[in-house]
């Protein structure tokens, strides 16, 4: 069975085909988890975090450009962004503890992303958890 970390990992992967101009990504969302074997729980916890970071996009994008700084999102890397949408849907439309949103972030960054990623996103995701 898969856990929460994979069933993350999945939607990253959704998110950043979404992000590439695949809006019909999401008719396939659950056939794209089942090959990844995230099946009951895991699937519907999956499915929530995508549905529930497109649905909140704008808000999502707009809380991310507040604390870029100096950087334009279109910069960010899709993978990165990605990883950025989930976590800061987990912060402002969930009720996961705020270490541990961020901490799953990071470590999906370690994974996925570049040398320069964790910092990154945990320097983001900080910084708006701290205004919650």
């Amino acid at each position: 069975m898969a856990t929460r970390h994979q069933a993350r990992e999945a939607v990253v992967g959704l998110l950043y085909a979404y992000d590439l101009g695949n809006p019909e990504i999401k008719k396939f969302a659950e056939s794209i988890l089942e090959e990844k074997k995230i099946r009951n729980k895991q699937r519907e916890f999956a499915l929530n975090l995508f549905k529930g970071t497109v649905e909140n996009l704008e808000k999502i994008d707009e809380e991310i450009k507040k604390h870029l700084e100096s950087w334009d999102i279109e910069r960010v890397g899709h993978i990165e962004k990605a990883i950025l949408r989930l976590g800061v849907y987990e912060l402002l439309f969930t009720d996961l503890d705020k270490a541990i949103a961020i901490n799953e972030a990071i470590e999906l960054a370690k994974k996925l992303g570049t040398d320069q990623s964790p910092k990154f996103i945990n320097g983001v995701l900080d910084a708006i958890a701290k205004e919650r």
